[in-house]
Formats: C-alpha cells, structure tokens, sequence
C-alpha cells in the first residue's frame, strides 16, 4: 500500500475540540466521496502510529482536507495531531472505505460520524442534486455541531438535530430512537448511510434491520 508525505497548508479549530486540516494532495491521489484514508504524523515516535480519518473535501479539489475530533485528555495521536499547524508534515495511505453514495436516502450520523457524510453532501450540493436526502444529526450539546452554517445551507429543512446531553429549546427528541424513527421515516424502502461511535452504529442499524431496512440498502462502515 502507498504511503504519501504530504505538508499542512492550513489549520483551524472549528470548536473547541474539532480540528480542520488542509493538506496537500499527493499527484493522480484519488478517493470517493464517503472514503478515508490512515493517516501518521511525520514525526519520531509518532510515524508508524496511524489512524482512520475520512477525507471532507470535494475530490476535485487540488488539497485534501481532514476533520478531526481532539482527544486532549487521552494522550495518543488526536491530542497530537491538536500540536500540528501549517508546515508540519502528515503521512496519509491510500483511499479506501464502504461508506459511498448509492442514492436518495437517511443519513444518521453520530457526533464525529458526520464526516464521510460531508464530502458527499458539498459534491451533491454542488452537482445541484442534493434533493432527496435528509439528515438526522446527533450530538451531545449544540456546541458541539460543526459547519452549522454549511449544512443548514445544503440541506435546510431535511436538516435534524438531536442533543442528548442538554435541554435545547426547539428540540424535543434527545435520543434517535425506534419509536422517532417510526415517526418521522415513512418509507424505510430507501437508503440509509450510519456513521458515528461503534455503539450508535450498531444500535441504530439495529433498528434500521427490524424496521424492514434490506441490507443492501444500509450503507455503514465495515
């Protein structure tokens, strides 16, 4: 498998522990909308320590771009990547990942989930065929929602979220749960792309499958 060294161009916090990195892009370096790549940090002891990070650029751009939830308190390779600005040099493999458009459908993302969804977004928003999908998007506070803005734009109304953690006025679901999906899915003969923390994966495809969801038509990380 190819490994790439690839310069930081640009860095900046989106909140106070989500990250944004804008790297190079290696020549003829591809990907699919959805996919991501290992990612290590060119540096001693931390060059053989990858991770899974999904790309959230559009594959025409010249750069890749990453965005990453900071574990300060943990010690390992986010609070490192937290240490890493413009000029510091990432090592990045080759693109993989299940996770690609198939069609109109339910996207659920899970906090951090929402990246692989993101590239998929700005280029069905851009190709102006964004119509037809919806978003259900959980979160533990309303701090922690990135690209507010950016989603609202792309999806306005098919746009939801969820707070677990606090009382949000104007939301009355805390938790995606059978009893909302019932309620606000009418059709569950679509596609259904899940992504986010093992648990809220495997509980909410879970779900999906006793409400009649075809396996082929649920598109999670494998």
């Amino acid at each position: 498998m190819g490994k790439y060294i690839v310069k930081v161009l640009e860095t900046e916090y989106l909140n106070v522990d989500v990250k944004r990195f804008v790297v190079e892009r290696p020549l003829d370096y591809n990907f699919i909308p959805g996919q991501g790549t290992e990612v290590a940090i060119n540096k001693a002891d931390w060059d053989t320590q990858f991770r899974a990070f999904t790309f959230t650029n559009l594959e025409s751009d010249t750069h890749l771009e990453f965005i990453i939830k900071i574990y300060k308190d943990h010690h390992g390779v986010t609070n490192e990547l937290g240490k890493v600005n413009a000029g510091g040099e990432l090592i990045i493999q080759e693109a993989f990942g299940a996770i690609t458009y198939q069609g109109p459908g339910v996207f659920l993302a899970g906090g951090s989930g929402i990246t692989p969804f993101l590239s998929i977004f700005r280029k069905l928003h851009k190709e102006k065929t964004i119509a037809g999908n919806r978003l259900i998007y959980s979160n533990r506070t309303e701090e922690d929602v990135i690209l507010v803005d950016e989603l609202n734009t792309m999806l306005g109304e098919q746009l939801i979220y969820f707070f677990s953690h606090e009382n949000t006025i104007g939301f009355t679901h805390h938790q995606i749960n059978r009893n909302y999906l019932i309620e606000a899915i009418r059709s569950f003969d679509q596609y259904f792309y899940v992504c986010g923390p093992d648990s809220f994966v495997k509980a909410i495809s879970k779900i999906l499958v006793d409400l009649g969801v075809q396996a082929n038509a649920l598109v999670v990380e494998q």
